[in-house]
């Protein structure tokens, strides 16, 4: 007695054991990614640029968020207005970051040279060319960014509103591993026996 195996169960079962490629995956809704990370094992820490003076700042601008460190640059320089990290000419705004980031978000959006968010076309583009184009109308758009492969070392904002719309963004997120417990505990133990020797 001999067994016939349909064609499309075979080619099926190769494509299931196939490796999945690796790849980016963008969200528009920040719960979602939310989630998405927190399934990864992450957590998430935010640059929310509060600490930062209002003023202009050359540029590059460099900052930090939970062991991410992160440069800010745009040609003309970078604006600071309650929170909100912009670029002083209409161009693009990229932030490189080190170590590089499974995961990376943020509120992206166009603003006017009032600091209020108008209507723009927002370019979000990573370090390996991958990306997202949208419509944003305020401070709280939300685009983000998941690789399950190499890691993000750099982002960019661009936006196609005409001539009198900066490049601006309200927070950054970035998805980090979560701290072992045994890992804080040494932290601590370290510290302590510090202290007793001096």
């Amino acid at each position: 007695m001999t067994f016939r195996i349909p064609f499309a169960v075979v080619v099926g079962s190769a494509v299931v054991a196939a490796p999945a490629a690796a790849s980016v995956f963008s969200f528009s809704q920040q719960n979602v990614w939310d989630a998405y990370v927190a399934f990864q094992a992450l957590t998430t820490v935010t640059e929310d640029f509060n600490a930062i003076g209002d003023g202009t700042y050359a540029s590059p601008f460099s900052g930090a968020a939970g062991g991410i460190n992160w440069s800010a640059s745009a040609p003309g320089g970078i604006t600071v207005q309650s929170g909100l990290f912009s670029t002083q000419n209409p161009t693009t705004l990229t932030f490189s970051f080190s170590p590089g980031v499974q995961g990376v978000a943020g509120n992206f959006f166009g603003r006017d040279a009032g600091f209020n968010p108008v209507p723009s076309i927002v370019q979000v583009t990573l370090s390996d060319g991958s990306g997202y184009i949208g419509v944003t109308s305020s401070a709280s758009d939300f685009v983000g960014f998941y690789s399950n492969g190499a890691s993000i070392s750099s982002l960019s904002i661009a936006v196609a509103s005409g001539s009198t719309v900066f490049s601006t963004v309200d927070n950054l997120f970035f998805a980090v591993p979560v701290p072992a417990p045994g890992a804080a505990a040494l932290v601590g133990l370290a510290a302590l026996v510090n202290r007793r020797r001096r």
